[in-house]
């Protein structure tokens, strides 16, 4: 589900549910409030919820709201639960956002393993998601606006998630499509080194994820640099001949300079990587792992003959 009712969305785990006023308490003193409601017909679209106004003269607001469940990392089916599985497709949990993305998380949490413990024992969830579209009538008038700028939004959705993470029932931060877990900490960590050297915090809205292949390969991916309207990238190499940790950085470096300089890789370009040597840009429809999507694959151009099926 591409970028449509919301544009973005992410939330904040719980360990038991509060309150529409105690989040709109936590929030007032350093944002405005706007429409709080306290009912919910249909958890799925929305609970309790409020509006903080982001771009309100383009219609640009953050919707925050609290359901008192777990997160429904299955998204529903056709068949069983048609309500969760059509607000899943609506986007109501997030542009992008694919089933099972909190067990994915959790899994592949390696620079915040605590994760895992949050992931498994919340009880509720905060979304917060933000809305060029909320309450529009015009059905010609655009989803987004001219000048729309994903970055700026992501840094407005942090800022709110900072505060919230600041409440004793908050977990830990959970961005669906990005399948990241994050701390406190972490989050003002981000944050800092962006004010201070302006590296962009995309631990907090992009994975880097580790899988094993056959025959000892190894494949690396960056998942969710679609919230920023820049394409993933995956690394098929051998795990005896390249260290991963170098290989992450290979490929937040990559995804990094994508994402500043827009679609300027083409299809077999190379580029210096690890080991020295230079690896093989390939560009595809459809990536190795779920999510499903268009990936820039990489692999180490060092003759080495790759497993059947990745070549």
């Amino acid at each position: 589900m591409p970028k449509g009712l919301y544009s973005q969305g992410v939330a904040i785990l719980l360990s038991k549910s509060v309150t529409i006023q105690q989040i709109a308490e936590a929030l007032q003193q350093k944002f405005a409030i706007m429409n709080v409601n306290e009912s919910s017909e249909q958890w799925v679209f929305s609970g309790p919820s409020l509006l903080i106004p982001f771009r309100p003269e383009d219609n640009g607001y953050i919707q925050v709201d609290v359901v008192d469940r777990q997160w429904p990392d299955e998204m529903g089916d056709p068949a069983g639960d048609t309500m969760l599985f059509g607000a899943w497709t609506m986007g109501f949990f997030g542009p992008f956002t694919y089933p099972n993305n909190l067990e994915r998380a959790a899994q592949q949490a390696w620079g915040y393993p605590e994760g895992r413990q949050a992931a498994a024992e919340h009880t509720a969830f905060i979304r917060v998601r933000s809305s060029f579209t909320l309450g529009q009538t015009d059905e010609q008038a655009p989803v987004l606006p001219e000048d729309y700028d994903p970055f700026t939004e992501l840094l407005a959705l942090n800022s709110v998630s900072e505060t919230l993470l600041q409440m004793p029932e908050s977990l830990c931060y959970f961005n669906p499509n990005g399948e990241s877990l994050a701390s406190a900490d972490t989050m003002q960590e981000m944050k800092q080194r962006f004010e201070e050297i302006e590296l962009p915090p995309l631990e907090l809205w992009s994975n880097v994820r580790l899988f094993n292949l056959p025959e000892d390969w190894l494949m690396m991916d960056t998942v969710g640099m679609l919230q920023l309207d820049a394409i993933d990238h995956e690394a098929i190499f051998h795990g005896q001949m390249y260290d991963p940790n170098e290989v992450a950085s290979f490929l937040r470096n990559i995804a990094n300079y994508v994402y500043e300089n827009g679609p300027v890789i083409k299809d077999g370009d190379t580029t210096d990587g690890p080991g020295e040597i230079y690896w093989k840009g390939v560009l595809l429809d459809e990536s190795l792992t779920n999510p499903p999507r268009q990936v820039i694959r990489w692999y180490p151009l060092d003759e080495k003959e790759k497993p059947a099926g990745l070549e």
